[in-house]
């Protein structure tokens, strides 16, 4: 196909379509993706992310698709300068699975000036896949933000809510929660020895994974490795990858 920065949504799905490989659609299904999908592994996106670039009104239609494929994509071409708060809201209450909520809309959130808001709203969701997006956020920020630009007190605070909490909540906030005490202990030095005990405290969480090989990280392991690594306090310059 001849590449230019103006394909329209028709043309970019056409090219997923045919990037679309069986075995990978049955992976994505088994982790919780649904028709349609193409099955379009991630590294093959990156070329058309690298083509387009950011473009906000192709990222919206194309995750207005509910094609997972798609979806996915709209979040690597989103312009986080760009999207409003009403369009992140939209995209968390369409996120139907995992790697939409927990991956898409919460790298986009947390790199707009949206991020902090959206969360705190999120986490207080009783939709288990909004409060993931939410969790998944916070964990974002503390990766990307300086701690200067960080909420301290908030954070440690929602520390204090995951000790109390994590082991009684839905089964992917379980997931996140955790995903959550690892970004504070790694990333933001303010928190590390809060994030630390509270990792110790919580011990291994259990998530059902499915019929997935995935396993779940153990916090205080997982934070002290990032440690000796020398790579403690490293923020990312962005949330997406």
């Amino acid at each position: 196909m001849n590449w230019s920065l103006s394909m329209t949504t028709p043309e970019i799905m056409q090219q997923l379509a045919s990037l679309g490989c069986e075995t990978t659609k049955n992976t994505l299904i088994k982790h919780g993706a649904r028709e349609p999908v193409f099955g379009v592994k991630v590294g093959d996106l990156k070329p058309i992310q690298k083509k387009v670039k950011k473009n906000h009104m192709l990222a919206i239609e194309l995750y207005a698709t509910g094609n997972s494929d798609a979806m996915y994509l709209a979040g690597l071409i989103a312009d986080e300068k760009i999207i409003t708060k009403e369009d992140l809201q939209r995209w968390a209450e369409q996120a139907y699975w995992y790697m939409l909520s927990e991956y898409t809309v919460a790298w986009v959130a947390a790199e707009s000036k949206y991020g902090f808001e959206l969360a705190k709203e999120w986490i207080q969701s009783d939709n288990d896949r909004i409060a993931t997006a939410g969790w998944s956020t916070l964990s974002n920020l503390g990766g990307i933000k300086p701690d200067t630009e960080l909420d301290l007190d908030y954070l440690s605070q929602q520390l204090d809510l995951v000790q109390e909490n994590i082991h009684s909540s839905p089964n992917r906030v379980r997931y996140t929660m955790n995903g959550f005490v690892i970004a504070m202990g790694a990333f933001v030095p303010a928190l590390k020895d809060k994030a630390k005990a509270v990792a110790k405290a919580i011990g291994k969480v259990e998530v059902n994974m499915g019929t997935t090989s995935c396993k779940v990280p153990v916090a205080l392991p997982y934070t002290e490795k990032v440690e000796m690594m020398g790579r403690h306090g490293k923020k990312k310059k962005m949330a997406r990858c």
